[in-house]
């Protein structure tokens, strides 16, 4: 399928149309699904703080990774339970996937 140019930051539109074929495969094997968020318990917020301090100081080392990037937004998904914030979040784990597979597609073209 081809899209519409409309993405300014390189790669987000083929990481836009993988997420699509992917929707679309869930849409064929599962069906339209509605679930409950499951999200913003207190066990979840504790996580959420113990993983922040983890890339906080990852940073101040020198030793971040994508992973514990990756691992604290999805923490804060975790964390939140209102729909406009837990909306906010899941946008953020988008762009951090997004970013991690720029950086893994830029790698394999430099090969």
């Amino acid at each position: 399928m081809s899209y519409p140019t409309i993405f300014t930051t390189p790669g987000v539109r083929q990481f836009a149309e993988d997420v699509d074929a992917e929707r679309q495969a869930q849409l064929a094997k599962f069906g339209d699904q509605h679930h409950p968020d499951g999200t913003g318990t207190i066990a979840h917020i504790d996580q959420a703080d113990r993983v922040r301090a983890k890339v906080d100081q990852a940073a101040a080392e020198g030793t971040q990774t994508w992973g514990n990037i990756l691992a604290e937004e999805v923490a804060e998904v975790f964390a939140e339970s209102g729909p406009d914030r837990l909306r906010a979040e899941l946008v953020q784990v988008a762009a951090v996937c997004a970013a991690w597979i720029a950086d893994l597609d830029s790698r394999t073209e430099a090969r």
